[in-house]
Parts: C-alpha cells; sequence; structure tokens
C-alpha cells in the first residue's frame, strides 16, 4: 500500500519560549533540523496553489505562498527586520517585523518548522488520523530504499508497459474466461505444500507492490523514502514512503502511484509463464490474488491506491480533510464561505462527490461493523475450533505441512478479530476525547453529550447481549447481502418470494419442542418463485397465470396419485377439499403419492385438505417408496385458517382377499367415502382420530382374511404413516404463512418452504407364512 502522507498537520500549543515579547527585532530565527523546502505544488486543484514543506518525521505540510516565503527566508542568519526585507521583496508588499513575528508566532513554531528561542529542536506531534497506518516498523531505510529499487525504474519503459499491460489482459481472460479455477483450487487444497507456497508468493507480492511505488517515483526523478510494514485498518500491510513525490508533476504523481498495481501485473504474467512451464495449476491462485489486490487498492474511499490517485488527478493531497468543509458548505448559509471558494471548480465538484459517496458509505460500514461484531466473534472462534481440532490431527499423523497451514488460518483469524478490536477502540477514544475537548466549559452541552453517550452504550449492550443467536457463527447458506444485512433494520417492503432473494418466515412450534439444529435439521420442501413473482423481482413483462401466490402451484397427481388442493383467496369464507383414495398395486415399482394442500391468501378466511390413501400391494414387490406430503401456507392473511392433513395406509398381502373380504372392505370403505363429505362438521383432532381407527380397522380386515395370508392369523399392530399440517394462526400480514409440526411433536419447518412430511418406506416381506403381512409406513421424512 502506498503511503503518500499530505496536509497540514498542528503540532500542539505555543513552545514554551518564543520571541514574541521581545522587543529586540535583532533575534534570528532557525528551521528545525530537518525542515526540507519542496515549493508549489504541482497541477493542484486550489485557486491558489500550496506550497510544499516537509518536517524531519516525514510530514508533509501546506503552507499559503505568505507562510512559505516567510519559512524561505528564515536562513539562519537573518533577524526579523531582514526576514521582513525578504519577504516584502519576494511578494510584492510591505511586509514588517512585526508581521513575520506574528506568523512565526502563530504559525511556524506550532507547526514545528522553527527552532525554539532558546535553540532548542520543536515537540512535534505527527498527524494520527483514525484511518491512517498504525504499528509502523521499517524494514529499509532511504538510503537501501533507493539502492534495492533503482533497476526496477527501468520497467517504467513506456515499451515495456505497453507489453506488460497487454500480457496482463491475456492471462486475466485466459484464467478467469478460459481456464477457470476448479482445478487450481482443487490442486492447493488438497497439496497443504502447494497452499502455503501460494500465500508466501501473494505475501511477497505485496512487497512487490511497494517496489513499483517506489521505482516510479525514481523514474519521475523523485527521491523515495523508508519501506515497511504495519497495520492498516484491520489488516497488515506494506507501506513505501513516497512523499517526495509531491515535487513531480500530476503525471509523475499519478504513475507513482500506479507504480504499485503495475507490478502486480508483472508478478501474474509471472507466475503465468512459471505455470507454462511447471503445469502446476495451483499457481494460477496467485494470479486471482493480484487481481483481488488491484481491485481492492484501487477502492478510493480509503488511504488505498485509488485514494492517492484521485487526490492527485484533482490535485487535493489530503481529501480527508475536505470532508468537514464540504459537508459545512451544503448549507445555505455558508454557501458563501470563504472555505468554499478555495478549490477550483471542477475539482470541487470532483471531492463533493467523493465526499457525499465515501462518508455514508464509511458510516454504514462501521455501523454494520459494531453490529456485526457477536456474529465474527462467533464465526472467528467457531472457526479457530475448527482449526485447533484439524491441527491436532495433522500433528497426531505426522503432516507438518498441513500444521502449518492451520496455524496459518488461526493466526489470519486472530489478526482480524484483533484488528476489529482495535479499531472500534480506537472510534471510542476518539470520539470520547472530542468530545471531552468541545465541551469544555459547556455544562449543557456535555450533559447532552452524556445521555447521547449513555443511548449508544445502551443500544451497543442491546446489540451484544448473549443469547441462543447473537454469537451464532455465519453459515454457508448465509449470503450476506447488503439487502441481508439491512433487513432487521428496515422492514421489507415487498414480501414476493423471487429467486435470489431471502424472505422473512414465521415457523409454529409446539411448546417445548426442539428447535432445527445444523446436526438435526428439519427437512422442507423448496417452493419455486412463480412467473408473477419473477416478472417484479427482474422487472420483465413475461406472461403469469392468475395464481396468486408467490410459489408455483403444484402439480397435478400422477395416475395413482392422490391429492387434496384447498386453495381460498376470498374474505372470511371456508373452503375444504377432500381426496380419499383406494389403490391396489400388484407389481413394482410401488411409488404412489399421496398430498395434501392448504393454501389461503385473505382475510378472515379457512382453507382445509384432507387427503387418505390406501394403498394395498398383491404378492411381492421389491422396490415400494411411497410418498405422503402435506403443506399449509398463509401467505398475506390476516385472521386466517390453514390446515393440511395427509394420511397413507401400505399394506403388502400374501394373495387377493377373499371374496367376503373385499365386501367387507367394500363396505368399510363406503363407510370411510361418506365420512369424507362430513368433514366440514367435524373438529379436526376428531378428523385424525377417526382417519387412525380406519387403519386400524382394514388392518384388522386383512390379518384376518386366510386368502390374503398363507397361515393362521395374526393381528399386526403397525403404526400408519400420516403426515399433518394442522390449522394455524395466520402470521402478520407482511410474513408468509405457518403450518405446525406433526402431532407427534416433530417440529416442522414451514413457508416459504412448506412442510415436506412423507410417512413412508420401503415395507419387507412378511417375516413369517403364518402371519399376515400389514406393512404400515413409519414416520420418515423425505429428502426435499
Amino acid at each position: 500500500m502506498s503511503a503518500i502522507s499530505g496536509g497540514p498537520s498542528p503540532a500542539g500549543g505555543p513552545p514554551s519560549s518564543s520571541p514574541a515579547g521581545d522587543p529586540d527585532t535583532s533575534w534570528v530565527p532557525v528551521r528545525a533540523a530537518g525542515v526540507e523546502l519542496i515549493g508549489q505544488a504541482q497541477g493542484s486543484g486550489y485557486r491558489e496553489p500550496p506550497s510544499l514543506v516537509r518536517r524531519a518525521d516525514g510530514q508533509v505540510l501546506q503552507l499559503t505562498r505568505l507562510l512559505y516565503q516567510v519559512l524561505q527566508a528564515v536562513d539562519g542568519q537573518r533577524n526579523l527586520d531582514e526576514v521582513a526585507a525578504s519577504v516584502s521583496t519576494a511578494s510584492g508588499r510591505l511586509v514588517s517585523a512585526d508581521n513575520v513575528r506574528t506568523l512565526i508566532d502563530s504559525q511556524l513554531l506550532p507547526l514545528g518548522l522553527l527552532r525554539l528561542a532558546d535553540g532548542s529542536e520543536p515537540e512535534v506531534k505527527k498527524a494520527n488520523p483514525l484511518l491512517g497506518m498504525r504499528f509502523r516498523y521499517v524494514v529499509s531505510d532511504p538510503e537501501r530504499t533507493r539502492k534495492i529499487t533503482s533497476p526496477f525504474a527501468r520497467l517504467f519503459h513506456p515499451a515495456i508497459v505497453a507489453a506488460v499491460v497487454v500480457a496482463f489482459l491475456a492471462v486475466c481472460w485466459w484464467v478467469l474466461m478460459v481456464k477457470g479455477l476448479g482445478s487450481a483450487t482443487h490442486d492447493a487444497f488438497e497439496t497443504p505444500g502447494l497452499l502455503l507456497l501460494i500465500l508466501a508468493v501473494t505475501i511477497l507480492s505485496a512487497g512487490f507492490h511497494e517496489f513499483g511505488h517506489a521505482a516510479a517515483a525514481r523514474r519521475g526523478g523523485a527521491t523515495p523514502g523508508a519501506m515497511g510494514a504495519g497495520m492498516y485498518l484491520i489488516w497488515p500491510a506494506f507501506y513505501t514512503d513516497v512523499t517526495d513525490s509531491y515535487r513531480l508533476g500530476r503525471a509523475g504523481r499519478i504513475r507513482t502511484d500506479l507504480g504499485g498495481l503495475y507490478f502486480n501485473a508483472i508478478v501474474a504474467v509471472a507466475i503465468a509463464v512459471i505455470w507454462w512451464a511447471t503445469g502446476y495449476d495451483a499457481l494460477l491462485l496467485v494470479v486471482v490474488t493480484q487481481i483481488l489486490q488491484m481491485v481492492r487498492q484501487l477502492l478510493p474511499l480509503v488511504r488505498f491506491d485509488g485514494y492517492h490517485i484521485l487526490a492527485d488527478v484533482t490535485g487535493v493531497p489530503d481529501l480527508f480533510q475536505q470532508i468537514k468543509p464540504t459537508l459545512l458548505g451544503l448549507l445555505p448559509w455558508r454557501w458563501g464561505a470563504p472555505e468554499n471558494r478555495g478549490l477550483k471548480p471542477w475539482a470541487r465538484a470532483v471531492v463533493g462527490i467523493w465526499v457525499l459517496v465515501t462518508v455514508p458509505l464509511l458510516l454504514f460500514s462501521v455501523v454494520m461493523m459494531v453490529l456485526s461484531v457477536p456474529r465474527l466473534l462467533g464465526t472467528a472462534w467457531h472457526s479457530i475450533q475448527n482449526q485447533q481440532a484439524v491441527l491436532a490431527h495433522s500433528l497426531s499423523d505426522g503432516d507438518v505441512l498441513d500444521a502449518a497451514v492451520r496455524v496459518v488460518a488461526i493466526l489470519v483469524v486472530a489478526v482480524c478479530v484483533l484488528g476489529i478490536a482495535f479499531l472500534l477502540l480506537r472510534l471510542i477514544h476518539q470520539f470520547a476525547a472530542g468530545v471531552y475537548r468541545r465541551t469544555r466549559g459547556r455544562p449543557a452541552q456535555r450533559a447532552t453529550a452524556l445521555v447521547v453517550t449513555g443511548a449508544v452504550l445502551a443500544s451497543l449492550v442491546w446489540a451484544w447481549w448473549p443469547s441462543a443467536h447473537t454469537y451464532r457463527p455465519v453459515q454457508s447458506y448465509e449470503r450476506g447481502t447488503l439487502l441481508d444485512a439491512t433487513s432487521s433494520l428496515i422492514p421489507a417492503g415487498n414480501t414476493d418470494l423471487a429467486e435470489g432473494r431471502q424472505g422473512r418466515i414465521t415457523t409454529v412450534l409446539p411448546s417445548g419442542a426442539a428447535l432445527s439444529t445444523r446436526d438435526e435439521p428439519q427437512l422442507a420442501m423448496l417452493l419455486v418463485p412463480n412467473q408473477e413473482s419473477q416478472n417484479a423481482a427482474t422487472g420483465t413483462t413475461s406472461p403469469a397465470p392468475t395464481w396468486v401466490f408467490p410459489f408455483e402451484k403444484p402439480s397435478a397427481p400422477e395416475e395413482d396419485g392422490n391429492q387434496a388442493l384447498a386453495v381460498n383467496t376470498e374474505d372470511g369464507s371456508v373452503v375444504y377439499d377432500v381426496a380419499f383414495a383406494l389403490v391396489w398395486a400388484e407389481e413394482g415399482p410401488v411409488d404412489t403419492t399421496n398430498e395434501a394442500y392448504a393454501f389461503a391468501n385473505c382475510t378472515g378466511c379457512t382453507a382445509v385438505a384432507v387427503g387418505f390413501q390406501v394403498v394395498l400391494i398383491v404378492g411381492q414387490v421389491n422396490v415400494i417408496v411411497p410418498e405422503n406430503l402435506s403443506a399449509a401456507v398463509t401467505y398475506d392473511c390476516v385472521q386466517c385458517l390453514t390446515y393440511a392433513l395427509a394420511s397413507q395406509l401400505v399394506l403388502t398381502l400374501d394373495g387377493p382377499l377373499s371374496d367376503e373380504g373385499m365386501a367387507e372392505l367394500s363396505a368399510l370403505w363406503a363407510e370411510i367415502a361418506e365420512f369424507s363429505h362430513t368433514l366440514q362438521d367435524i373438529s379436526f383432532s376428531e378428523i385424525q382420530d377417526r382417519l387412525t381407527v380406519y387403519k386400524q380397522q382394514i388392518m384388522d380386515l386383512i390379518a384376518e382374511d386366510s386368502s390374503a395370508t398363507t397361515g393362521a392369523s395374526t393381528p399386526a399392530t403397525p403404526s400408519p404413516g400420516e403426515s399433518t399440517a394442522p390449522a394455524s394462526p395466520a402470521p402478520d400480514a407482511t410474513e408468509p404463512g405457518a403450518t405446525q409440526p406433526d402431532p407427534d411433536g416433530t417440529p416442522a419447518p414451514v413457508a416459504p418452504a412448506p412442510t415436506a412430511s412423507p410417512d413412508t418406506s420401503t415395507p419387507a416381506p412378511s417375516p413369517t407364512p403364518a402371519a399376515p403381512t400389514p406393512t404400515p409406513t413409519p414416520s420418515a421424512p423425505a429428502a426435499p
């Protein structure tokens, strides 16, 4: 990362000793050690270009032309009168010794540019912005930097630059569009040694990136300074001091800014050549890391290369110093303020757009980071635990390379967590210190600030308070989009289910029922968005059916299928749909389905669907995979009731029923059919109980029929399968409907993915010839 500093940086109050009170104008001011006069900024965006001065600590300051002329006249030999005469000649206006003394006392001494009256060096405090680099460690001093980067300046010859850029674009196209990264990713993670190699090359390329800045500065005639490493925001980063590039013109500064990105392109091309020679696909991941580094560096929001490019294009060295005057300049009563006339019109327009984009994004990022701290901590802890477990396994197997990968992974996670903690602490410290300074001597304002601070702290405690879900790890199925991040803060205006968008659901579970977990999930049916919802999401106008629900209508049952579908869209009405079926099967496969769906989209309405199916299999069948499904959904309903019950009985018979048995079964089925016409007058619980009784009667009838068995009759006591989505109160009008779980207490997920509870399994043949073979379907969920 290029570390180009700039902008005024006051270093505290006036020194203890000052010539301000000394009437003797023969006093000779002296510049502080290491102060370097750079000169007027080239290509500046200011109406009056500032003059630049660099202190011994590397801080570059912007001075007005008059201040720069005073500092230029202070050569350690002129007294105040002589300095005043020199400045008068240079500026073309009369400047007195008292004027010079005032400028020295109020400006130059506080900035640490002059020695104190007693000849001592000033104590300066370098600017410490929130978005600056921390914990800097110098790896290469300026002299060594100049020596090691000098040969690389030749790479900026126009012909070489053109060739590298063309080759880089070709490599990017080939890797991303032709070759792909599947084999590269597989090889890297299958071979820990290659993964470590890729990580090492990526880190070294970040250092090589800084060589590009230094070499570009040398190419333009500037002198690069120290190179080193530090912590920027929450990431370790490299830096190069190229503040001397301020003496260059706009083109030279932009070349310096782009030098790092150019060297990333050189690394990508070189890696492609090495891949061609070795055939190691994993190396191609380095090309991707270079592209990602370049994209990240081009972001102009923080002090990456894109920020410095924008600053040099506009000629405004420190864009962050323009935030306050730009925002204040938007106020109508400050349109004519002097700070609004400092920049050239085009530069002011560009900087204004940057401020209006950057400030909201940075504030949003800070707020989301604060709110996401519990999830980040939970995810980090979960990741470290997983990596520790794998590390222990690798060490026990003697796999040193894989163990090294796990150690690096743990360190990366730990560094990110520490970086976030450090950034939050700095943010809190700067906020508290700023409020304290601004409210000193103002009790009313300080009291207000304390109230606001207390409210903020209370909000943080509420957001970070431990609960069952606050610190849960982020899962792979969570997309983490901006819409998802803001869904808890901004209510969703459109509840239509659309492809690629996360919806809101309500799950109704019985009191005390265990919730679904990752280890013990509840399977659910996926609802496919219908054409109308997709049109709303994509803005198209494709023909859409009149189906009002945001998912496709269930497919019609197949030839031997049974389906009850109750759909109610009329306010205050009741809709029942009942489907009872008796199915005989003599050869496989037996894959009959029994379905019950109750959908409602209205106010104060009821939808009830009951599907009852009996499947009688005669003889030996090897494949028996029946399905039993039920789903109840209320969509944008108020005071709605939906109930779906799917009850299925699957039995195997050694032979056909006798005439007497068939007569009894026909009479029983006629009774069941008559019962199906009276369901509207029966409670839901009674419906379920009556169907259970009918199942038992059918099993008893078959068990007592000698023709259906080859031996003595022994009644069986199976547990027939049943899937139910009982009536449920409608959720809020902004949420899809809900269903309740099976009556046995098993919780079931609900809309927008309705419960899928097929209670069927492949039955086994009769274990003894003497016993009948009723084979009911035990409760078993099917794959969605």
